[in-house]
């Protein structure tokens, strides 16, 4: 691979070499030195915990160390996280990266907390992850929603149209940022090159969710990402379709964002006793797609064409793709996403969903009311996804019904009453479900995944909404966010 120079914050030269993996060879180096622990964790390296050991194995527990002189730290990086930093930064071609290890959660928070404080106007679509409504709760922005269109056969929200997002900024010229999800679960793009535009005409951030998009950076025929579209932030779920272990992800930045703010940023609220694991992991992944990224992801695609063929030949089932390109609100597809709707088979999503997993051993990414979701990656086979269409067509023959009395839509518009963050601190009651019609709501309610909010903190309570609650509580969704985890009773703002 190229080799280049990379300037970091404080001017300290790394030589840039894709094949490297530092934190990675900083650990096997450190596994050889035989060093005596006496600091955390207390395991120390497994002798303490034999089961876990042998569960793990001793190669994983003998590396779940603390941070160390040798080993550098994750909150202040100076020398091998340092590199991985760098390197990561110039693999994804951002200006900055940050090793996050709370999740694509923590990175999301992270961007927009950097973007936004108490009383600031952020525009974002309404059909975000939990973690954006969250990180309004914790810094007291205000959410500008751009309802997505919705598209009427598949039930599932679009991305955001242009005169959208154009009429938002210039309703709320004293917004601070601009937020859009680049893919959403379902695989669908925006604009995203034209919101960058809009925003930085305005004068505002524009930040972007890719948990779905890692794969963006390393494949060819794949959406713009938001790096490349000149977005200032964005949220990396390496996890995902990156191959790097659960909880690991990325922060990236463009040169218009200070590293070093950010950085205090995210020491906020993430952890202090970083994982070597999910940081060698990051590592380790970062240089197998650059290395053979380009080569894996055109196998992904060709699978995934593959299978929506096989699919939609079945009959019933429609695997969506391309197709629905119309230039606005659905400016590209993400040609990896495997996303089936069940509806016309008269099987909501979440039915095939069970049915795939208890009767035919078949774990999916998601079901929802109308849709599944067979998340493809790097590590599937052509021969898993044979035995899913074989799957898919049993379930047709054996259990297709009237489709007559399922519900249509997934998305809902919200009425918005107050910010998430007066919402969730102000004054609250518990009342029943079915009695708070009318009410403000002070908490989440969602299906998870995909972690999309039926309700938000500081949005009004519908009979539609709570019809679209119980309906997928009664077709076996799993039901996340309040305070009850029986979800029978919810709470409210008192006044």
């Amino acid at each position: 691979m190229y080799q280049k120079k990379c300037v970091i914050m404080e001017q300290k030269n790394f030589t840039l070499n894709q094949n490297r993996a530092p934190i990675y060879e900083a650990l096997q180096t450190f596994r050889q030195m035989r060093v005596v622990p006496f600091d955390v964790p207390g395991h120390k390296r497994g002798r303490g915990n034999p089961e876990l050991a042998a569960f793990l194995g001793e190669r994983c527990v003998s590396i779940d160390v603390n941070s160390m002189k040798p080993l550098d730290n994750l909150c202040h990086p100076v020398s091998i996280i340092r590199e991985a930093e760098c390197l990561a930064a110039d693999a994804f071609h951002a200006a900055h990266a940050f090793l996050m290890v709370g999740g694509t959660t923590s990175s999301v928070q992270s961007m927009v907390l950097a973007a936004c404080k108490r009383g600031d106007k952020i525009i974002l679509p309404r059909n975000v992850h939990r973690s954006v409504i969250n990180a309004l709760v914790l810094c007291g922005a205000v959410p500008v929603y751009v309802n997505p269109e919705v598209d009427q056969r598949l039930g599932i929200s679009l991305g955001m149209q242009r005169e959208q997002v154009a009429k938002a900024i210039r309703e709320n010229p004293d917004a601070v940022a601009v937020l859009v999800n680049n893919p959403t679960y379902y695989g669908v793009c925006s604009d995203i090159r034209a919101i960058v535009k809009m925003a930085h005409d305005a004068g505002m951030y524009c930040l972007a969710d890719e948990a779905h998009g890692t794969h963006f950076y390393f494949g060819e025929h794949m959406p713009v990402t938001a790096m490349e579209a000149g977005a200032d932030m964005t949220a990396v779920s390496m996890h995902k379709s990156g191959g790097s272990l659960t909880q690991s992800s990325l922060l990236l930045t463009g040169p218009n964002v200070n590293p070093g703010h950010v950085r205090q940023i995210i020491n906020l609220t993430q952890t202090t006793s970083g994982s070597y694991l999910l940081m060698s992991s990051l590592d380790i992944s970062r240089r197998n797609l650059v290395l053979r990224g380009k080569e894996v992801f055109e196998k992904v695609i060709s699978m995934a064409e593959y299978a929506r063929e096989e699919i939609n030949a079945i009959g019933g089932y429609y695997a969506f793709g391309k197709e629905l390109i119309n230039g606005n609100s659905i400016f590209d597809f993400d040609p990896t996403k495997l996303s089936i709707h069940t509806r016309d088979i008269g099987l909501a999503g979440i039915e095939v969903y069970d049915i795939l997993r208890d009767d035919y051993d078949i774990q999916i990414e998601f079901g929802d009311i109308g849709n599944i979701l067979a998340y493809l990656s790097i590590g599937d086979r052509p021969q898993e996804l044979e035995r899913l269409v074989s799957a898919l067509a049993e379930i047709r023959r054996r259990y297709q019904t009237d489709g007559s009395g399922l519900l249509s839509q997934e998305y809902i518009d919200p009425q918005v009453v107050t910010s998430p963050q007066e919402a969730f601190y102000a004054p609250k009651k518990s009342v029943l479900l079915q009695e708070s019609i009318g009410c403000v709501c002070s908490e989440f309610v969602m299906c998870y995944p995909p972690g999309i909010p039926i309700l938000a903190p500081g949005e009004r309570i519908t009979a539609e909404i709570l019809d679209y609650i119980e309906y997928a509580k009664a077709k076996g969704c799993s039901m996340t966010g309040p305070e009850d985890p029986d979800i029978l009773r919810i709470n409210v703002l008192t006044t």
